[in-house]
């Protein structure tokens, strides 16, 4: 079972516990770009800028701002970093200023969250050293380039943007006769779901109507009829809403979806935050009624990026 590790069982933020995890090196690599005019780009080139040297003091931003990533974002952890460099690379062609930050430790979790808080944190040092000379600079592309260590092993960005076009059509055969079985919904949790002729569900909420919307990472929960069909066997006449499913779907395995994926269900877009679930009543009125549970297991959940109707038939289609 894989959950969406920084919520608890009450849907509310946390840290992370790493006490089991192996201390590994760790680094990782990240990059952005500030582009400013071709005035200003001579300026910083030349040193004419009069908060002094633009580079020089961005580099020691970006140090001092992977020291500090805890501080700044909630719910990283404090880490001992063993290393931290900020590099830049002045293209006159675009008058451009390309920042690459590369941090490392020894630990239990990795420095990506340091290594963009550095990019960022320089970024903004330029900004703020030549905002008197031109207000319109934009600072872009922040992102994680690589990393390496930790259970995970090695990420590169570049190899993920190779196999992109491959995992687009993955994508779209995994997909190819995946639809909408069913649609349901209840007024109060822990109960057997009814179905409905369509749902709406909205962005920040989940299914209009239903117990468990909110605004928590558990907005929708589907299930694939096939899921239930094993349970059929044994108590045939299992119905759609049976397991407290939103949506009952066929033609595809919710449950190997990695967390993250997007799938476009009818007029919605939807993305998976959760693979099963803990059921934590064994007395539920779901279980009462079926002598099992199938959601724990091979039930997904998702939060709602695009809203709108969702009703059976309509097709589901999984984009990267």
């Amino acid at each position: 079972m894989s959950n969406l590790t920084h919520f608890n069982d009450e849907g509310r933020a946390k840290m992370v516990d790493v006490s089991d995890k192996q201390a590994t090196l760790r680094e990782a690599v990240a990059g952005g770009a500030v582009y400013v005019s071709a005035e200003t780009f001579g300026m910083i080139k030349r040193g004419e800028m009069k908060k002094g040297d633009v580079l020089a003091v961005a580099q020691v931003a970006g140090i001092m701002a992977a020291k500090r990533t805890p501080e700044l974002i909630p719910m990283c952890h404090p880490i001992a970093i063993t290393g931290v460099d900020i590099s830049f690379a002045l293209d006159e062609g675009r008058s451009v200023i390309e920042i690459t930050a590369t941090v490392r430790c020894k630990g239990e979790t990795g420095v990506e969250m340091e290594a963009l808080t550095a990019v960022s944190a320089a970024a903004l040092t330029i900004y703020d050293m030549c905002k008197a000379v031109q207000k319109d600079i934009e600072i872009s592309e922040i992102r994680l380039l690589q990393k390496t260590g930790g259970k995970s092993g090695q990420w590169d960005k570049e190899s993920l943007l190779h196999s992109a076009e491959a995992k687009s059509a993955e994508a779209k055969m995994i997909s190819k006769a995946a639809k909408v079985s069913s649609v349901c919904i209840s007024d109060i949790k822990g109960v057997i779901k009814k179905p409905v002729p369509e749902i709406y569900v909205k962005i920040d909420h989940g299914v209009v109507g239903d117990a468990h919307a909110g605004d928590w990472h558990r907005q929708v929960s589907l299930l694939a009829d096939e899921s239930v069909d094993k349970l059929r066997e044994k108590m045939p006449g299992l119905s759609a809403g049976v397991f407290a499913e939103n949506i009952l779907t066929s033609g595809i395995c919710l449950y190997e979806l990695p967390i993250g994926t997007k799938m476009r269900v009818g007029e919605a877009l939807l993305q998976v935050t959760q693979i099963g679930k803990e059921c934590h009543n064994s007395g539920c009125a779901i279980k009462r009624q079926t002598g099992d549970c199938v959601m724990p297991r091979e039930g997904i959940f998702a939060s709602v990026l695009e809203e709108g109707k969702i009703k059976p038939g309509d097709m589901i289609e999984v984009t990267i």
